[in-house]
């Protein structure tokens, strides 16, 4: 059944046999997920920030894998069109910490012991996404020992090649000539800084126009880092103006562990060959 309104529109209004928006979207599911341990009204805020950060790295996650599969299959286009979109989601859930620095720490006090140990330094989904860029340290793994489903694809992704491994790979395909441990390398292992990277990424900076694909690979790359450092300080501003320099609920140092792991780089000559150009 459709009735015409005032704008002419024939709005659907017989949903009997038919899919809803809410039944598309799960929204009974979703809705009913807010689940406040306390009766403070701002525990709200807190648990929506928190859960609508995790449906973005979800997705960047989804985008991630779908750009390090164009790039094995050395499909440019597709690749930088989503790097791109990544940047974007990145830009979200960076502004979400300026809602949640509407929580004063009297207000965050009535409801955090009620998290216990629970913390965001726990969340798989951020690990996943470290791990995908090529952050790799081992210790991180036993957090999740007890979880066997999320140790599993936490592990694969651990033991996987990273963005940047493939993007390595690209470039000995150019006939860069890159060294073989690195080609052959443990993916296990963070990456680390190698001169014949560096020297590849040098030329690619110094002839863009032969090696425009590479080139804009690169500042795609630097953008999705310099997104994340961005996500990381103002994740340490917030916590810093809400609980000062209080350990964190999940046991870290909270503040200072935050501080030591803004400057993370992940694709490291890229920053390098800046000095050098």
């Amino acid at each position: 059944m459709t009735k015409s309104n005032e704008l002419g529109e024939n709005i659907q209004t017989d949903f009997t046999e038919k899919m809803t928006y809410s039944d598309y979207l799960q929204l009974d599911r979703l809705l009913s997920s807010q689940t406040r341990l306390s009766n403070h009204h701002d525990e709200m805020l807190f648990i929506i920030i928190h859960q609508v950060s995790e449906l973005w790295m979800k997705l960047i996650l989804h985008e991630l894998q779908a750009s390090i599969l164009a790039l094995q299959q050395k499909n440019f286009a597709t690749s930088l069109k989503i790097l791109s979109r990544v940047s974007k989601i990145q830009s979200q859930i960076i502004e979400s910490w300026d809602v949640l620095t509407t929580l004063t720490p009297s207000e965050y006090t009535q409801f955090r012991d009620k998290l216990g140990n629970a913390s965001g330094f726990q969340s798989y989904q951020y690990r996943m996404i470290e791990f995908t860029l090529g952050y790799k340290p081992s210790h991180i793994l036993d957090i999740y020992k007890d979880d066997q489903s999320i140790f599993s694809i936490l592990s694969q992704a651990f033991n996987s090649p990273s963005i940047y491994d493939v993007t390595i790979q690209l470039l000995n395909s150019y006939d860069f000539p890159i060294d073989k441990h690195i080609l052959s390398r443990d993916y296990s292992n963070t990456y680390e800084k190698n001169e014949s990277v560096e020297s590849a990424w040098l030329q690619v900076y110094k002839e863009t126009n032969k090696y425009w694909d590479l080139y804009e690979l690169g500042e795609k790359l630097v953008d999705l880092e310099d997104c994340i450092q961005q996500w990381k300080f103002r994740h340490m501003k917030t916590v810093e103006r809400i609980i000062g320099f209080k350990t964190g609920t999940g046991g870290s140092s909270g503040v200072s562990y935050l501080k030591k792991v803004i400057d993370q780089r992940y694709f490291p000559e890229l920053h390098s060959i800046r000095t050098i150009l």
